[in-house]
């Protein structure tokens, strides 16, 4: 865990992912890299107008001086903090500022949405969500806890889910967090029986681990939603963590087949840590 990223809007919640950020940095020697979108249009910043580019050079200070007062923390008094400010409010850029740092994982602060607003506007960690390759960890109160001990892995052992099954058994073994698979069962289409799913589950951990060592942690859960059905375990497990894979569906895809790690980021009370297919 060498380089974290955290987007930082100035809020409440983004001072939670920055806290929690914190501590995993402290706890594995790693950096936080700090990262504000400043939205100025193009033709602000791209103007020959002399007074245009001062006003643009002007809102970029000013950020900045607002930005290093945020950063003066208690908690990161012995973490390595690099900000950086990009000029526009894209959200894909904070996938293309982590491939360019090589970082390891983005923590970013929710409030959650819902009803209508989740439908049409959602919400910036949705969009982060969506485009980023590597982790993206969802926090949305004051990190109580940071020392996560046991996290739900919420996986439908298809092989589309293999390669983010490896990436989180890797990570959450380097960060010494006990790791609970969860197989959903639906009722309908989607029903199998407990022999075909134990069959889908050890051919699945054969090709992941080349082994069944992990079978033991298999939980198999029957209930109507994906998403009620991970949260119930995660509840009745004492889980700290709720992990997920995530297709990173965009545009009309996104919007008609919907996205479950998206709907568990907005209404899980702990936090949320997503992987891309």
């Amino acid at each position: 865990m060498q380089k974290i990223i955290v987007p930082i809007d100035f809020s409440k919640h983004s001072e939670y992912a920055l806290e929690a950020a914190a501590a995993l940095a402290q706890k594995h020697n790693g950096e936080i890299l700090a990262l504000h979108m400043l939205e100025l249009s193009n033709a602000l910043i791209s103007d020959d107008d002399n007074s245009k580019q001062a006003e643009a050079v002007f809102y970029l200070k000013l950020a900045e001086q607002k930005f290093a007062d945020f950063l003066d923390k208690p908690f990161l008094k012995d973490v390595k903090v690099t900000p950086i400010v990009k000029h526009f409010k894209v959200f894909s850029e904070v996938n293309d500022v982590a491939k360019e740092h090589n970082a390891d994982m983005i923590v970013m602060g929710s409030h959650g949405t819902s009803g209508l607003k989740e439908i049409f506007i959602g919400s910036n960690t949705e969009k982060v969500v969506r485009h980023a390759d590597i982790p993206v960890l969802v926090i949305k109160h004051h990190p109580i806890l940071t020392d996560f001990e046991k996290v739900a892995f919420a996986c439908d052992f298809s092989k589309k889910a293999i390669k983010p099954y490896i990436n989180a058994s890797h990570l959450f073994k380097s960060l010494g967090i006990q790791l609970h698979l969860v197989y959903i069962n639906l009722p309908g289409t989607g029903f199998n029986s407990t022999t075909e799913m134990e069959e889908k589950v050890t051919d699945f951990l054969k090709v992941a681990d080349g082994n069944l060592d992990n079978l033991d942690n298999v939980h198999y859960i029957n209930d109507y939603s994906i998403e009620q059905g991970i949260l119930n375990f995660a509840s009745a497990k004492g889980a700290d963590l709720i992990a997920v894979a995530t297709h990173g569906r965009k545009g009309l895809a996104h919007f008609f087949e919907g996205s479950i790690s998206e709907d568990i980021a907005n209404h899980s009370a702990l936090p949320v840590m997503t992987f891309r297919i």
